[in-house]
């Protein structure tokens, strides 16, 4: 099973439209564009009913303390956990392409809405708890929304969009779930499954990890 995209290739930067966050011209970041990028795959194996499709952020600090804070910088090496940019299950089997802009093309301020779309069913990013309890900000956000990395961190982002071939036709979710919720429900459905990745750094400073992948 292969994965492809006509927005970025395999290993390299995304470009600052797919973003959340980009550099701002007076502040170390602004919000972005915010646009969903394309995303195409073949090759699934006999037997696939369905898929789904799950962008991760595998960098995030685990300790978010002095993250975007003038005079501190996030170490390099600091202890990284997952962040959810885009959670989406039960794709038809009709449905091997998603066009850019897509599932996002702007900012949501507070969110936008999860649950059925023609093209697959929308969870709740990690934007959703990252956000909770902000005036502005807080909602759920369903479906993808893109990089905002802290403007101060020495690593480079890596963004992994995977698509999954799976044995079930519906997975049993609903409302707003998450993004660990997409995975434990993929458990034992899995048949096939590819990755793109691009990376993505509001810091000129910042280091790419080894393997990029």
């Amino acid at each position: 099973m292969t994965i492809r995209s006509l927005s970025f290739q395999d290993g390299d930067v995304l470009p600052a439209r797919h973003a959340f966050c980009v550099p701002g011209s007076e502040t170390p970041s602004a919000l972005g564009l915010n646009v969903s990028p394309h995303l195409a795959w073949e090759g699934a194996p006999d037997g696939t009913l369905s898929y789904a499709v799950l962008a991760v952020d595998v960098d995030v600090p685990a300790n978010p303390k002095g993250a975007n804070e003038e005079g501190k910088t996030l170490a390099y090496d600091a202890e990284r956990v997952d962040f959810y940019h885009w959670v989406l299950v039960n794709i038809p089997l009709d449905v091997t392409e998603l066009a850019e802009g897509a599932d996002s093309d702007a900012v949501a301020m507070g969110g936008k809405a999860t649950g059925l779309l023609p093209y697959g069913q929308r969870g709740a990013n990690s934007y959703t708890q990252f956000f909770k309890g902000d005036k502005q900000m807080g909602g759920t956000y369903g479906g993808y929304d893109g990089p905002c990395p802290p403007w101060n961190d020495e690593r480079t982002h890596r963004y992994r969009f995977t698509v999954y071939a799976l044995s079930t036709g519906h997975l049993d979710l609903y409302g707003s779930f998450s993004g660990p919720d997409a995975v434990d429900a993929l458990r034992g459905h899995v048949l096939d499954e590819a990755t793109i990745t691009g990376l993505y750094a509001l810091s000129d400073v910042a280091r790419i990890p080894q393997p990029v992948s």
